[in-house]
């Protein structure tokens, strides 16, 4: 049984040392010198550090700019996506009205369509709003998604009715029963929901590049691409651009990793 344990144990550590290993490369090349991640075989130790890339970066490359974008928009999709997501997910777990359960079933529906199949009749949507090339373009369609009102209503469902009834006796309203009972009780699934919504948001590239055509409202996932275009042979530049595009996204994860756990592990799947 020890013996299993052990192995189960090593396997993993190979596995997620395998995950690692283009990771800690791209930390690596991102320090090289000119040239040095294009030997064979790759080192993961440069011979000589050198913060070159970086500097470039920063100082001809606008990467200030196309952070600021991409932190906005993280931010701001994040933050209106836990609002609306909330709202509607405790509605569908906790209202009665007509019609609640075909239209639950009518969106769990729609989660089958592949997003690229709604990007042009959206492009046109707000070309239409006059919100091609603005912030808006890109926050309102990510203000909602089915995924997050199914994580959050599925979440809610397993609160107690009781609860929820014994402040409406007490006179509250269903607002304040949403902010003051549901939103504390629901955290550990709005941290998850949370996480899920930033790192989507950041690393997104598709929808940033269709709608925003001017060069200082890239994001940085859409800057980066355009790096690996214009300096395909300058390796250390492009991963110093990867180090500094995953590195929020990770420092993000790493600190709210233990209300994420906590929200996968909790009623998030209940009925």
């Amino acid at each position: 049984m020890k013996l299993n344990k052990f192995l189960i144990h090593l396997l993993a550590i190979a596995i997620a040392s395998m995950t690692l290993i283009p990771f800690l490369w791209m930390i690596s090349a991102s320090f090289m010198p000119q040239g040095g991640a294009n030997q064979f075989p790759p080192r993961f130790i440069p011979d000589s550090f050198s913060l070159e890339h970086y500097i470039r970066l920063f100082k001809s490359m606008n990467i200030l700019r196309y952070f600021f974008n991409s932190l906005v928009l993280s931010v701001s999709i994040t933050g209106l996506s836990l609002l609306v997501n909330s709202m509607a997910g405790f509605a569908f777990a906790k209202f009665h009205f007509p019609g609640k359960e075909s239209l639950f079933k009518l969106l769990l529906a729609a989660m089958i369509i592949p997003a690229q199949v709604t990007m042009l009749p959206l492009f046109l949507m707000m070309n239409q709003m006059g919100l091609i090339n603005s912030y808006l373009g890109v926050i309102i369609p990510g203000m909602a998604s089915i995924f997050g009102i199914f994580l959050i209503r599925q979440y809610i469902n397993s609160l107690p009715d009781s609860l929820i009834e014994a402040a409406r006796l007490d006179g509250a309203s269903d607002f304040k029963i949403y902010w003051h009972i549901v939103l504390p009780l629901a955290k550990p699934i709005l941290v998850t929901l949370g996480l899920f919504t930033f790192m989507g948001t950041w690393n997104d590239f598709m929808w940033p590049l269709i709608i925003m055509t001017r060069e200082n409202m890239y994001t940085l996932p859409v800057a980066m691409a355009n790096l690996s275009g214009e300096h395909a042979q300058d390796t250390e530049l492009m991963m110093a651009g990867a180090v500094l595009t995953v590195l929020p996204v990770i420092l993000v994860f790493l600190t709210l990793q233990r209300f994420y756990i906590e929200g996968i592990m909790l009623g998030s799947v209940k009925e």
